[in-house]
């Protein structure tokens, strides 16, 4: 039967109870393409490190019970199975459930690994589980809301077991970069003409600049234009509640160091697998190699001058939504002048800054990096890193 907006109800799973219809149904096609699936097994950082994690915990996972959650193509089912796992449960809402199978008939495992296909709130597991494993990350840690379903899947852990990621932390940074603002100001520029086929388009003028501000900018940037320490808000994926995640408060206090214009918040993240064996780290810093998850900035509605020593005060406040995603709602203040200045963005729908290939670009790139490969995938440049 044909996939239709009006044959998909959205249930009550943690997922996506909170999405509308429509929010739903995109979700639903987008994930259940091959080629998307592909743009995520190609961002090697990302499944090199959770192969990495998982193996070299092998003991966490031999002769044991694994549940993988939202599995997409299910290779962190088959990781599992390689460092030992005798059973794996794994759960895929979409249609991609159905190409999950496939593979795992084809590599000979269906006496260790059982397609769920449907929502993690309503399939019923077989069993309780050693391991849970998933890779729910969003933009900025958060997007996407699926950490909540991976925090509801605790309900089929055995007491003791493990979750992998365990834990993660968002970082934010104040950063000061003209060109980035005046280059998306100037964005709306197309909406200030006044003889656009003989019709005038700059009534809109201001309603688009306001637009494009609510966007946050995934790129990614030198460090050099950060001009504070990054303070983290850490998530315990073991212990942390559904509830917990929708609403997140991001207090700070950044001590300038150095004098200028500060333009917006710099974000990214990192996540922890934490094993018997050893710990390994995801990061997507600025200063690590780039993920599909880039860096996200968020602009001031206005910059904020403050000078060297002066400490820049406020809050970051995401508050959850039915489109997925989350609001984000940025206020700030120059402790010693006064001054202030805030934002509200709509993380559902970012910018991907289209400046990743440019000559500075390559230049921050090529002084991490000795050699690397540049590839292109699913609208997304991922760079492998050689030497």
């Amino acid at each position: 039967m044909a996939v239709t907006l009006e044959s998909i109800e959205p249930r009550s799973c943690c997922s996506f109870k909170h999405m509308n219809k429509q929010v739903f149904f995109c979700w639903f096609q987008f994930h259940s393409c091959l080629s998307q699936q592909q743009s995520l097994l190609q961002d090697y950082l990302r499944t090199a490190t959770y192969q990495r994690a998982i193996l070299l915990n092998d003991i966490d996972f031999r002769d044991k019970v694994v549940l993988d959650v939202c599995c997409g193509s299910g290779v962190l089912s088959f990781f599992a199975v390689q460092a030992g796992a005798t059973r794996v449960y794994t759960v895929e809402p979409s249609p991609m459930a159905k190409h999950t199978q496939v593979l795992v008939q084809a590599n000979c495992l269906t006496e260790r690994i059982t397609v769920l296909e449907g929502e993690v709130e309503d399939v019923d597991c077989p069993a309780m589980v050693d391991v849970i494993v998933s890779e729910p990350m969003g933009y900025m840690l958060l997007s996407e809301r699926l950490i909540e379903s991976f925090l509801y899947a605790r309900k089929w852990l055995k007491p003791n077991g493990l979750m992998f990621p365990s834990s993660g932390d968002i970082h934010v940074a104040p950063f000061s970069d003209e060109q980035l603002y005046f280059e998306h100001y100037a964005r709306a520029t197309f909406w200030q003409q006044r003889s656009f086929y003989s019709v005038n388009l700059s009534a809109l003028h201001s309603a688009a600049v306001d637009e494009f501000f609510r966007q946050p900018i995934l790129d990614t940037f030198d460090i050099q234009v950060l001009v504070a320490r990054s303070v983290k808000h850490c998530i315990n994926f073991m212990e942390a509640k559904e509830e917990d995640l929708h609403r997140v408060e991001i207090p700070f206090v950044f001590t300038l160091l150095q004098s200028g214009l500060v333009h917006g918040l710099a974000f990214w993240f990192d996540v922890a697998y934490l094993g018997s064996k050893t710990t390994v780290w995801l990061s997507t810093a600025p200063t690590e190699p780039l993920t599909r998850w880039y860096q996200v900035r968020c602009l001031l509605q206005t910059p904020l001058f403050a000078k060297l020593g002066q400490t820049l005060s406020g809050s970051v406040l995401l508050t959850a939504n039915d489109r997925q995603s989350y609001d984000i709602h940025i206020t700030a203040t120059v402790d010693q002048s006064g001054f202030r200045s805030g934002n509200i963005l709509d993380l559902k729908n970012p910018f991907l800054r289209s400046v990743l290939l440019t000559c500075d670009f390559l230049s921050i790139f090529r002084s991490k990096y000795r050699t690397f490969r540049l590839m292109y995938v699913n609208k997304c440049f991922f760079f492998y890193c050689l030497t």
